[in-house]
């Protein structure tokens, strides 16, 4: 082939056959599905920051913004349980498949609770959109707005401004109207 200046055979590439993703399905109650999902950004010093975000699916009503530097999932587990304690626990919870998520600890915990994990499918956030437009909304209102000191700052702001979410922020899914507005 070399030296007849002829031009090799161009191998076509294996498709990897992904399963058809299954439809977003609309909760019907609260606590039937939780989603959840991290958020990265920095401080002003370069740090880098990570926003653990909880939301109930049934009226998009968030439920938790945890921030730190490190967020495995032993504290992920303590924040979901913190969540717990003041509400139903949830029939499942949808995430993606971060280390977080699979790993043996948050696994057990689910199991151990009586609670089953939806996983989506790799390179498929659509199958998690709702926690995804909550990610969408936090990033645009406050993460990309200001610029934070330190750990604590981005708490507070987080805590401040996810009861302004859900006390008085109107939802286009919930026919303009707040989670909690409706709830109520």
């Amino acid at each position: 082939y070399c030296e007849l200046a002829l031009n090799l055979r161009i191998r076509p590439r294996r498709r990897l056959n992904r399963n058809v993703p299954e439809p977003l399905k609309d909760p019907i109650k609260p606590n039937q599905v939780w989603s959840i999902d991290f958020m990265h950004d920095q401080l002003s010093d370069g740090r880098n920051y990570r926003l653990f975000n909880v939301i109930d699916d049934f009226k998009r009503e968030g439920l938790a913004i945890e921030a730190d530097f490190s967020l495995p999932a032993a504290r992920v587990v303590r924040a979901l349980e913190q969540i717990i304690e003041q509400r139903e626990q949830p029939i499942a919870i949808r995430c993606d498949n971060g280390p977080e998520f699979i790993s043996g600890h948050f696994v057990e915990w689910a199991k151990n609770r009586g609670i089953r994990i939806d996983y989506i499918q790799p390179g498929n956030p659509q199958q998690n959109a709702y926690v995804e437009r909550f990610n969408r909304t936090v990033r645009f209102s406050w993460v990309s707005k200001y610029l934070f000191d330190s750990i604590a700052e981005v708490q507070d702001k987080a805590t401040r401004w996810l009861w302004f979410y859900n006390h008085e922020r109107p939802h286009k899914a919930n026919g303009g109207h707040p989670p909690l507005k409706i709830a109520a």
